[in-house]
């Protein structure tokens, strides 16, 4: 009797990943990616490796090193974390594996929580490895060992594609049989393959380019590459990972009865496209983000010498950028084969609702520290900042840039060079810190960059779910290791002016940006304060504040300060403290008039 559970698309991956038998799985928390490796982090019985790393290049190599010593690794990440392991993934692509690697790069299309849209495909194109592309949790899940099997057979890393959709998406999914066997370990010395210099990588490469075309053999009748030729039609639709779930509701809702392929490995199975494209006179290719199947269909028809119209981005019917959803997709089969659009199921409401941006915590210390670095470093000083929540520092007008994780000193470095005359003070957190932010201290610091470099130490990974990092001292599975003191890091490297602070005493943490600003070099401030959600959920409590009505003037000021538990009532002209307090007491040392005490819950 098969087994069915309802759960997350990211569970269901874990789940994936201890049915194919991975041994060691290691990646850098984010979203929508995180969730993996924190499900298998909180297993009690484990017969495998799993870690946080202290980036996503170095959860690849760790992963890669496994690989190559024979056992079937992961690595988990968000798409721009693949842009940092860029680098071993292009060699790796030469070197190959021994065991098995699976390379979880999880894309957000429309920017849920992401710099940019980018599509993992195009690194696998990039890399010459094959891609597995989801369309459901179910999928995914049973993806990851047949993933695990391609990339022992051929010796070569896989990448898998979810996205946002069906990494945050729920549904029943059928559990499978774990892998009992685990392959034997052993490192052998292979410098042919493992010592990938010039002479080596030259020999390879030809190698490579053929196992890529041995792999497009094997994936031409993979089960997740499906076609359906309707022999009274000649239209035909070709679609990819989750696109496809809603092209074929699409065509459900338009009662359309047309050819259809559905495509979730790459390269694409070039004798399903060349029978769609000899079968239909017009074809409509329905992907998110790049036209990478597109693309593939076209040069397809070319190098057969097939006539078929091809329809897609393009022609504009199908957006480059952006989710899909059924209604998009509707709109673009009607529009490619001459239908009368239907209007959306959802339609638009006459109810105004207020703008909802995203805030900082009522309480998070990050917001402390910036109305202090802005009131030290006032409104003409320059603002780096980084990938984060304190990213959310925007709303307090001490954000200027973010462009990736750790790029706030290395691009404060670059404006101060530039000659920029106005003061620059940036902010990363700890974890960024870790994962990229050394070296731009060292760079800042070699090369005599006059900056502050705020490090916002809030004890946790904390936007992409409270993940730990190593200031911490614990491991991803909870043990206890060495906490790496982040101040010992900064006067290691060069920094001679490195101070903590709490940010929630405002006089001392005044005291110690303004020392900061007036130091010549690189100074570095350390604002250290647990996240409150953290705080919250192991146990500690703290006594909440209110507003003594007879003695507040009215003047805004803690309002202004944008904590979420305060507001503004008009009928009494004054402020009042709602039950989101944490109790930080930072706004009662902004207010002037002593309105602002602590209270009994």
């Amino acid at each position: 009797m098969s087994t069915r559970e309802f759960m997350l698309g990211n569970v269901a991956i874990a789940r994936g990943i201890i049915e194919g038998g991975g041994q060691v799985i290691a990646g850098y928390p984010g979203t929508p990616s995180s969730e993996i490796i924190d499900t298998l982090a909180a297993m009690e019985k484990r017969d495998f490796y799993v870690e946080w790393s202290v980036n996503e290049k170095v959860a690849f190599e760790v992963a890669a090193g496994a690989a190559i010593a024979g056992a079937r690794s992961v690595v988990t990440m968000k798409h721009v974390g693949l842009n940092v392991a860029s680098d071993p993934l292009m060699t790796l692509s030469y070197m190959g594996v021994k065991g098995a690697m699976i390379i979880i790069s999880a894309d957000d299309p429309s920017c849920h929580s992401s710099q940019n849209e980018q599509d993992t495909r195009k690194y696998a194109q990039f890399a010459l490895m094959p891609c597995f592309d989801p369309s459901t949790p179910q999928e995914a899940k049973d993806m990851i060992p047949d993933a695990f099997r391609l990339s022992n057979m051929f010796q070569a890393a896989s990448i898998f594609r979810p996205t946002t959709r069906i990494s945050h998406g729920k549904s029943d999914v059928e559990l499978g049989t774990v892998a009992e066997d685990r392959p034997q370990i052993k490192f052998e010395k292979i410098p042919e393959r493992w010592i990938m210099m010039p002479k080596h990588a030259r020999a390879r490469h030809p190698y490579v380019l053929q196992v890529y075309e041995d792999i497009r053999k094997e994936l031409e009748n993979s089960p997740w590459n499906q076609l359906e030729l309707k022999s009274g039609s000649k239209i035909g639709i070709i679609s990819s990972g989750v696109a496809s779930v809603y092209a074929r509701e699409a065509m459900k809702r338009l009662g359309l009865d047309a050819s259809f392929l559905k495509i979730c490995t790459y390269p694409v199975p070039e004798g399903k496209v060349t029978s769609m494209l000899e079968h239909a006179d017009t074809v409509l290719v329905v992907e998110e983000l790049e036209p990478i199947v597109e693309d593939e269909v076209r040069i397809i028809a070319q190098k057969q010498g097939i006539g078929t119209k091809i329809l897609g981005k393009s022609e504009e019917l199908v957006p480059r950028y952006g989710e899909l959803n059924v209604d998009i997709c509707m709109a673009a089969i009607s529009k490619a084969f001459g239908f009368d659009a239907p209007s959306p199921v959802v339609q638009d409401m006459d109810l105004e609702l207020p703008l909802r941006p995203p805030v900082l915590c009522p309480g998070c210390s990050h917001r402390a520290a910036f109305y202090v670095m802005k009131k030290v470093f006032g409104k003409d000083g320059i603002y780096p900042s980084d990938i984060g929540c304190y990213t959310l520092g925007v709303q307090s007008g001490a954000v200027d840039t973010t462009l990736c994780m750790g790029a706030s000193i290395t691009m404060s470095s670059g404006i101060y060079h530039a000659g920029e005359n106005h003061p620059i003070c940036c902010s990363i957190g700890d974890s960024t810190f870790f994962h990229t932010g050394m070296n731009g201290l060292l760079n800042a610091v070699y090369n005599k960059a006059n900056i502050t470099v705020t490090i916002m130490d809030n004890r946790v990974t904390a936007m992409t779910g409270h993940q730990p990092n190593p200031g911490m001292g614990r491991t991803a599975v909870g043990e206890s290791t060495v906490a790496v003191s982040i101040s010992n890091i900064c006067r290691a490297l060069g920094a001679e002016f490195v101070e903590e602070t709490d940010p929630y005493d405002l006089i001392s943490t005044e005291d110690v940006f303004r020392r900061a600003r007036n130091h010549t070099g690189t100074s570095v401030v350390i604002t250290r304060q647990p996240c409150v959600i953290d705080l919250r959920r192991s146990g500690v409590k703290k006594v909440a504040f209110g507003v003594d009505q007879d003695k507040c003037t009215g003047c805004k000021a803690c309002v202004r300060f944008g904590c979420p538990a305060t507001e503004f009532d008009n009928e009494l002209k004054s402020a009042r403290i709602n039950n989101m307090c944490t109790g930080c007491g930072v706004c009662a040392q902004i207010c002037k008039f002593g309105a602002i005490m602590e209270v009994k819950r």
